[in-house]
This record gives C-alpha cells, sequence and structure tokens, in this order.
C-alpha cells in the first residue's frame, strides 16, 4: 500500500467524519435501521476504501480487484456511504435507504447493486462465503493477485457457523483472507459479555490457527499498520480484532447498546449533525 502521510490520516479523518453525516441524514429519512455498529465503523471503512483497498468505483467488476465482504450485513449504512463518499452511486441515492423500491435495502443485496460483493443478513454467512472466495482463490492460482477481505461483528461469533468457516480457512492456511472483527462489546439485546461471554477471544482464533492481532479501530495509522502486517503473513488467513466505540462521534450514541438498532429521530439527527459539524482532524 501507499505510505500513509499525516496529512492523509487528517484527511481520512474528515472523510470518516462526512460518512459519519450521512450515516445519519440516512437513518433519520428512513426512520429505521442501525445507529452504533454503523457509527463505530466508519474509521475503518473509510481506510479501506480510501487508502487499502485495491478497487475502482468506475470499473467495479475489476478481475483484479480485492473482496470486500461485510458479514454483519445490518450495518450497511457505513458501506453505502462509504462507497458513495468512493464514487460507487450519488450521494442523493443514499436518502433511498430502506424505501419501498430502493437499492439500498435494509441488508446488501447483491441482485440490486451488482457492485457489492455478495448479499448478507444472516450473521456468521458473511466469512463463511469470504472463505469460500479465499479458497476458490487459491485453488485458481490468483491468491497473489489479490486480498479476501471480511469485515464482521463481535456478536456474531454466536453463530456455529462462524466456528465452521473460522477453522475451514484454518485448515487450508488461507493466507489471502484478511478478517476485521468489529470488537464493540454490544448486540442487539445488551453487552456481549453478559448475552454470551466470547472472551479470551484472541485464543479462540489463535486455537484455528489463525495469525491475530489487536489494534484500536479509530487510529488509522495504526490499523493501517495491522493491514500490512496481515498482507506479508505467509503462513495462513489473519484476524484483527479492532475496539471500536459503538456510536463513534455522537457522545449520546457511543457505548449504549439501545442504539445497536435503533434510528435517531429528527431532533436526535439533529443534535447528533450538530456535534459532527463541530468535529476537527487531530
Amino acid at each position: 500500500m501507499d505510505y500513509l502521510s499525516p496529512e492523509k490520516i487528517k484527511n481520512l479523518q474528515i472523510k470518516a467524519n462526512d460518512i459519519r453525516k450521512s450515516i445519519i441524514e440516512m437513518l433519520v429519512e428512513a426512520k429505521s435501521g442501525h445507529t452504533a455498529g454503523a457509527l463505530g465503523m466508519a474509521d475503518i471503512f473509510t481506510l479501506f476504501y480510501f487508502h487499502a483497498l485495491r478497487h475502482d468505483p468506475r470499473n467495479p467488476l475489476w478481475e483484479e480487484r480485492d473482496k470486500l465482504i461485510l458479514s454483519n450485513g445490518h450495518i450497511c449504512p457505513v458501506l453505502y456511504a462509504t462507497m458513495a463518499h468512493a464514487g460507487y452511486f450519488s450521494l442523493e441515492e443514499l436518502k433511498t435507504l430502506r424505501k419501498f423500491g430502493s437499492r439500498l435495502q435494509g441488508h446488501p443485496h447483491r441482485e440490486y447493486l451488482p457492485f457489492m460483493e455478495t448479499s448478507s443478513g444472516p450473521l456468521g454467512c458473511g466469512l463463511a462465503q469470504a472463505v469460500g472466495m479465499a479458497l476458490a482463490d487459491k485453488l485458481d492460482k490468483k491468491d497473489k493477485e489479490r486480498f479476501i477481505y471480511c469485515l464482521m461483528s463481535d456478536g456474531e461469533h454466536d453463530e456455529g457457523n462462524t466456528w465452521e468457516a473460522i477453522m475451514l480457512a484454518g485448515k487450508n492456511k488461507l493466507n489471502n483472507l484478511i478478517v476485521v472483527v468489529d470488537r464493540n462489546n454490544i448486540q442487539i439485546e445488551g453487552e456481549t459479555e453478559n448475552i454470551m461471554p466470547l472472551e479470551p477471544v484472541t485464543d479462540k482464533w489463535r486455537a484455528f490457527n489463525w495469525k491475530v492481532m489487536q489494534v484500536w479501530g479509530h487510529d488509522f495509522k495504526k490499523l493501517n499498520e495491522k493491514i500490512e502486517l496481515a498482507q506479508e503473513n505467509n503462513d495462513g488467513p489473519t484476524v484483527i480484532i479492532a475496539h471500536t466505540i459503538p456510536g463513534k462521534g455522537v457522545k449520546e450514541f457511543e457505548n449504549n447498546y439501545k442504539w445497536h438498532g435503533k434510528a435517531p429521530s429528527k431532533k436526535e439527527g439533529e443534535m447528533a449533525l450538530k456535534e459532527l459539524n463541530e468535529f476537527r482532524p487531530q
């Protein structure tokens, strides 16, 4: 990847904040959707689509593109907003989120948006799909040409098929597969460690022959360093446990599981946008 300069980091911070504003506007307009995870993952999506990912919005089906799979499809507002800001479709279309006939459904639908790599909804399936893509590239001798990235939630570790995919990837030493787990510690009914404890989550992944790293998910420099290290790992698949703040950017929403699947009201949206408009890069 290209060098991530301090100036570019500031630009990425500004872009991520713009994406957060789009997320709020989309959710207010839709009157439904998931807020906390989408805001919390804005920095990670921004780093991928504006620095780390090899892709071309003008040629979305470019054969040599990296593939990014969103497993926890309910946070799709951040995926839609990031792709729109990157130039895949217009920012104006974001206002159609969850509306009848819209291409921007409550979970990504590849039939409507062919430049999406997968449809998603059932939690845990995205990782299985990503493993399949990585394995196919291995069999086709294309694993040196691109990476398969899978972004997933911590809560979907409750699903058994998640662990089946983890085992299969470890067995086949898929060093072209890089997973980023959004470790925000919440799910729809409460905190993950109360609903279904995940710790020691790093030891569990490591036990299935994955290289495991941890990072603060809002630090562009350190997150980029981890991705570069993952790309250099020739021994097998890599997982990056990214610790994030659900609802990041809006104090009223941060670290509150009740915002997992709740959209802001018009008044709450105005409050959120006011706070985001006061953001200054560091």
